[in-house]
């Protein structure tokens, strides 16, 4: 606590250039705990910025980790990327391709494919540390389930109240999901032929009673839009979800938005031609249709 308070004095004082921290329209400088990110429309503002930090924090007996601190530039400029590293006065930041930030992997072209892919290894590697407990004769079904949603799955679903999902990412998602499950219930003999074989994605679905993890996803990015839409404009985390950025757009098809999502899972429940903010007002019906989602099947 002690140096939470030490880092929140020093960063209250950082004079920083107000030209560079724009998020959504407002100025920032982001800090949890230790970890502060810097944000600046340029190297110059940017260095400048890292400077008056370093100054602000080294007066009060604390000093910036260089070895662990990076610079990512986040531009549809290609060329933009070509700086290897950023220089201060006393310290040189690598500049990286992407970066955990919060237990989140963020990439300079903000890809969330990439960050699926983070958190399908860490899965994974969850996974193959509980697979003996998995596959053994001793525990029951119903308990290997209980291993799989209480120890597996949290580790997949981090931060997934924020993800912005095309059908691509949710087929790996549910290839996954498949693969533990297929682990649980273990192989079937064929009628016909008499030889072991995996089961298919239609007898999973009848085995596992529990929704799916797609299904699972979208009843958390429900409830955390409802969350979202109570907050109001004057929160950041409103203005970075539901806002709109400035300037235009690039050529091409547009990237699904997280706000597309929710959209789309409201459709899928028949409401997707309604306003989600002000549905989102009424509290218990939005839980029901949280609910909805939850427990959605296709025909």
């Amino acid at each position: 606590m002690l140096f939470s308070f030490a880092l929140e004095y020093a960063i209250r004082r950082v004079q920083v250039n107000q030209d560079g921290l724009k998020l959504s329209g407002t100025h920032q400088l982001l800090a949890y705990a230790d970890d502060v990110n810097v944000l600046g429309g340029s190297i110059h503002i940017l260095k400048e910025n890292a400077e008056a930090l370093v100054a602000a924090t080294r007066e009060i007996g604390l000093e910036v980790s260089a070895d662990k601190s990076k610079c990512m530039v986040m531009s549809r400029d290609q060329n933009a990327g070509r700086i290897h590293s950023v220089r201060t006065d006393n310290s040189t930041f690598e500049r990286v391709e992407e970066f955990k930030y919060l237990g989140t992997t963020l990439t300079n072209q903000n890809s969330i494919p990439e960050e699926i892919k983070s958190i399908l290894r860490s899965g994974n590697a969850c996974c193959h540390s509980v697979e003996k407990l998995l596959s053994s004769m001793l525990l029951t079904i119903n308990l290997k389930i209980k291993i799989y949603r209480t120890i597996i799955l949290p580790v997949v679903l981090y931060g997934s109240e924020t993800w912005s999902l095309t059908l691509q990412e949710e087929r790996k998602l549910k290839v996954f999901e498949n693969m533990v499950l297929r682990r649980i219930f273990g192989p079937r003999r064929d009628e016909v032929t008499g030889e072991w074989r995996r089961l298919h994605k239609e007898e999973l679905n009848d085995l596992y009673s529990s929704p799916n993890i797609v299904w699972v996803i979208k009843s958390r990015r429900m409830r955390w839009a409802g969350h979202v839409a109570h907050m109001g404009e004057e929160r950041g985390v409103y203005r970075v979800l539901v806002g709109k950025p400035e300037g235009r757009r690039p050529l091409g098809r547009p990237r699904r938005r997280w706000v597309d999502n929710i959209k789309m899972d409201l459709q899928e429940v028949g409401c997707g031609y309604m306003d989600w903010i002000g549905l989102a007002q009424d509290r218990y019906r939005w839980r029901t249709l949280v609910s909805a989602v939850m427990n959605f099947r296709i025909p």
